[in-house]
């Protein structure tokens, strides 16, 4: 089995992104290739990449992860929506409102990841997590998105999805109120998720 592990660089003035930083000391399980993949925060170049990346190793599966600050828990995502509708600029200084991704492509997609059986076996192993039913309306949701219409298109037997992971403590060192997660704790779950895949 081929999976394609891909992680953002640091954004909104973050000099370190926890997604990049695990997805670098994921280890493959027994009978899976991990292709791992750093992606820019940038709407556009994100999706170019991995559309790239997806052409040149054709996966099994793609697996996508991205940093929500001030989430608790690592939360698999079930659904990306067609808007980018960003707050602060990405890393190209792009911001846009209210816009569609994709003018022939569905209202939203859902993850084809086993998102559930993720989220039970990481809490099972004592890691936080949880489901979550939002992406957001920036790069994250834009990526998996991007992703999810072009497997749709192109590729059917290929499955994909994202998984969000919170800060690790040295962001939030001086905003003691924001949660955060030990780094080796997110690259647990990851292994455990990715582990999920091989069950399916």
């Amino acid at each position: 089995m081929k999976i394609l592990l891909t992680g953002f660089d640091p954004f909104g003035g973050e000099s370190i992104n926890p997604a990049w930083e695990a997805v670098k000391l994921v280890k493959a399980p027994e009978g899976a290739e991990i292709i791992k993949l750093e992606v820019p925060t940038v709407f556009g170049k994100s999706a170019e990449k991995v559309f790239a990346a997806i052409k040149e190793h054709m996966p099994d599966h793609v697996v996508l992860i991205g940093q929500a600050g001030g989430r608790k828990a690592i939360t698999p995502e079930r659904v990306a929506i067609n808007v980018m509708d960003a707050s602060i600029p990405d890393n190209a200084g792009y911001q846009p409102s209210d816009e569609t991704i994709s003018q022939n492509g569905e209202n939203a997609y859902f993850s084809t990841l086993p998102i559930k059986k993720m989220a039970a076996q990481m809490k099972n192993a004592g890691i936080a997590a949880q489901i979550s039913n939002t992406a957001g309306t920036f790069v994250c949701n834009y990526l998996m998105y991007s992703v999810l219409d072009k497997i749709k298109k192109n590729y059917p037997d290929m499955r994909a999805g994202f998984i969000h992971v919170p800060f690790i403590p040295q962001q939030v060192e001086k905003r003691p109120d924001v949660p955060s997660m030990e780094l080796l704790d997110i690259v647990k779950g990851l292994e455990i998720a990715i582990g999920c895949l091989l069950e399916e």
